[in-house]
């Protein structure tokens, strides 16, 4: 035991080894950043690649949605007002396609209001964030709704009424 003592872990051994830290559990993920915004989309980028996610960007709800069939993300993130295919439309079609609506979707916006909160769950989003976003609000999404690879998911299924 004292052997152990004596070699002190760095950091990102540490997250290695199985620590708490949100990046230790969402290293690897493929996650999707859907932003009109070059700036929001490279400082997503930027957080997440740090935190071991591959990460895939798209300017508008059209490319993303050619994007997303192509790297079958395991989280999407996705801006509110968007040119040509806003986010709510766009949160709609993924959630519509048999493929992708179990895909996390998680709004960003800068608008903070109930009502645009409520339409982004009529939509089938699964949380909401407010730009701008911490580092620690982005990460701890991914870990509230994508488990590690290898284990069950947390959300649970609604009945189908079949038998």
């Amino acid at each position: 035991m004292d052997n152990m003592a004596a070699d002190p872990m760095t950091p990102s051994a540490a997250r290695a080894a199985g620590s708490d830290d949100a990046t230790g559990t969402i290293s690897g993920l493929r996650v999707m950043v859907i932003d009109d915004s070059k700036t929001i989309r490279r400082t997503a980028e930027t957080l997440l690649r740090k935190a071991g996610c591959e990460v895939v960007t798209a300017t508008d709800g059209f490319e993303a949605l050619a994007k997303i069939a192509d790297h079958h993300p395991d989280v999407i993130f996705v801006d509110i007002m968007m040119p040509r295919l806003d986010g709510y439309q766009t949160c709609a079609l993924i959630k519509h396609n048999h493929a992708f609506r179990d895909t996390p979707v998680i709004m960003l916006s800068s608008k903070d209001g109930l009502f645009d909160r409520a339409r982004g769950r009529i939509v089938g989003s699964e949380q909401y964030l407010t730009k701008p976003f911490a580092r620690e609000e982005l990460l701890a999404a991914i870990k509230r709704h994508v488990q590690p690879r290898g284990q069950g998911s947390s959300v649970t299924e609604e009945p189908t009424g079949e038998a």
